[in-house]
Formats: structure tokens, C-alpha cells, sequence
């Protein structure tokens, strides 16, 4: 096939499709990338890249969140290895206390080699109050970035963006507190997929993490450079009682299950999470740029659907949404 035609065969994958003449709900916020949002106490906590702090807005009402104010709640100090591209925070409640994971690097080599995942642990009921304290970085094997962790089998795991030579991989390890891991780390997914490989580069980053009715596991990830618009949320299965260390557990889907769609107005989503509003509804919050080729900037708007999930138990994200979910109850 000519390389023309191969080109838009791939394009062809990527584009999610969407109701003629729908569009997609007006963005909770005109910028936020990689935003994260969990629901505690009866309020929504959301995160989001700000490159040089740490911020939360409270609300409890999604539908006002740009009246929230954004509190910041940590800052880099002005050398080390955290002192420098603050990306990709995600606010975690873990047997009482609540931990901010987040991407840094060294204040001295803002690059690959020097890129990792560390943490804060705050004691207080409210994040928005008491002390941060610093616990360092996660002690992976390799550098890396947007570090999500999650319980199954009775243990905490740990997820992140590995750099692997060329490759930006999905690996993962168990934990022995929240900020060290323990045992082997295992690479469980590759960029090997057409459409992980789009922009000059092959990766798979923003792993989060969600379980089906029936009780299986599943890991998203979004594929290909985020200055493409062939980005996008691709998702990773396996069972409950599956070896979570073992790659051959966890099954890749043929296609994203979110991607660009000229008619839905939404260019390049990923860097997702979910969260649950209440037992039994499960949301996801990703970003977006509303208009082709407008790369990985202060652009991307965060977005938020309901969850539906399909006859095989898998979820599937509508790109349109007509209402936002209602205050969160525990």
C-alpha cells in the first residue's frame, strides 16, 4: 500500500464517531492538562498540570468549577530533583492520609534521563489544609512519569510511564508504603500499535486505573506524542485474580477507546482518570484541544462523560455529554 494511502488508513482509526451536528460539553475549565479529579466528603478535589506549583480547586458542584478557587498547596523548592516541570498531579486518600503524585525533574537537567515520580503526604482531613511533607521520589527502576497507583488483591500498585530507551512503556510494581516499591517492576505495555506511534514518537503515558461490574481490571493509557492529534486513551484488561506483574495477563483493545473527532470538536483526548460520584457511577475527566493541530499546550481543556459500560463489560466513553454528574456522596 502506498504510503499515502497507509497514512490514512491510520488516520482513518483514530477518529471516533460522533452524532451529526453533537458536540461535546463545554469544558469544565478553559485550561487544564492532564487533569484529575476524585470525589471525597462530598466534594470534588481537581488537579491539574501547572508546571511550577501544585494547585487543588474544591467544588461541589463540577458545573462551577471555574468559581472554585485554586489553591496552591505545594512549590518546588529552587535546586534538587523535584524542583522543575511540576506535571501531572493526581491526589490519592490512602488509609487515612491524603498523597499528591507528581512528575518533576532535576532543577539542573529538565530532561528525560532526570524525570520522575514523587510524592507529598499530608495527615490533615482536608488537603486544603495541614503540611505537605516532601517524601521523595518512588523508587522505580527506571525514570519515568505520570505515577497512579491503585488497590487489588489486597495491595497497593504502582503505575508509571517508563522511559525505556526509545520507548515510553507502561510498568508496574507493588508497593510497600506509599512512597517505595517493593518486589519486581514489569513492563506490561509497549507502544506497538500504529496508532501509539504517531507524532516522531512511540509511547504510552497517563496510566489510570478502574474496574468493571464484573470485577476486572482495567488500565488506560494514552498513546502517541501529545502534540499529535493522532492521541489518544487506549485501554488494557485483565482479571481479578490475574497476575498483575505478568504481561501475558493483561490484553490489549485492537482500537482507543476515546480519540479525535472533527465532529464532536474534540482534538487529541487523553491523560484521563476516573472517578465515582457516588457507588455505582463511574466517570471519566480527560483534556482536550478543541480545534486541529494545536499540540500539547495550555490549551487542553479538561472534559468529563459517564462511563457506559458494554455487553462484555468493558467501558466506553460517549463524546458527548448532556449533563455533569451531582455532588459526590460517599
Amino acid at each position: 500500500m502506498p504510503r499515502a494511502l497507509r497514512l490514512l488508513a491510520i488516520a482513518a482509526t483514530l477518529v471516533a464517531a460522533a452524532p451529526p451536528g453533537d458536540v461535546p460539553q463545554r469544558a469544565l475549565l478553559d485550561s487544564a492538562p492532564d487533569p484529575y479529579v476524585i470525589a471525597h466528603g462530598g466534594w470534588y478535589y481537581v488537579m491539574a498540570t501547572r508546571g511550577d506549583r501544585l494547585a487543588i480547586r474544591r467544588t461541589r458542584d463540577l458545573a462551577r468549577l471555574d468559581e472554585a478557587i485554586e489553591t496552591t498547596v505545594w512549590q518546588p523548592p529552587a535546586r534538587g530533583a523535584n524542583a522543575r516541570s511540576i506535571w501531572a498531579p493526581e491526589l490519592h486518600r490512602l488509609k487515612g492520609r491524603w498523597y499528591i503524585y507528581y512528575t518533576a525533574a532535576d532543577a539542573e537537567y529538565d530532561d528525560d534521563a532526570h524525570r520522575g515520580v514523587f510524592v507529598l503526604e499530608n495527615r490533615a482531613t482536608d488537603p486544603l489544609a495541614g503540611r505537605w511533607v516532601d517524601r521523595g521520589r518512588v523508587n522505580t527502576r527506571l525514570p519515568g512519569l505520570d505515577g497512579t497507583v491503585f488497590t487489588a488483591q489486597g495491595r497497593s500498585w504502582f503505575v508509571y510511564s517508563a522511559y525505556d530507551g526509545p520507548d515510553s512503556v507502561l510498568a508496574i510494581a507493588a508497593m510497600r508504603n506509599p512512597w517505595t516499591l517493593t518486589g519486581p517492576e514489569r513492563v506490561i505495555a509497549r507502544p506497538d500499535q500504529a496508532w501509539e506511534r504517531q507524532g516522531g514518537r512511540q509511547i504510552l503515558e497517563g496510566p489510570a486505573f478502574v474496574r468493571g461490574p464484573r470485577g476486572d481490571l482495567f488500565l488506560s493509557y494514552s498513546g502517541s506524542a501529545c502534540w499529535s492529534d493522532g492521541y489518544a486513551v487506549g485501554l488494557l484488561r485483565t482479571r481479578a485474580d490475574a497476575n498483575l506483574l505478568d504481561p501475558r495477563s493483561w490484553t490489549k483493545a485492537a482500537r482507543p477507546i476515546l480519540a479525535s473527532s472533527p465532529g464532536a470538536r474534540v482534538f487529541a483526548p487523553g491523560h484521563n482518570t476516573f472517578f465515582q460520584p457516588r457507588p455505582g457511577e463511574t466517570w471519566i475527566v480527560y483534556h482536550a484541544n478543541g480545534a486541529a493541530g494545536q499540540g500539547c499546550t495550555a490549551l487542553r481543556a479538561p472534559h468529563v462523560a459517564r462511563i457506559r459500560w458494554s455487553a462484555a463489560g468493558v467501558p466506553e466513553v460517549p463524546l458527548t455529554e448532556r449533563a455533569l454528574p451531582g455532588p459526590p456522596h460517599d
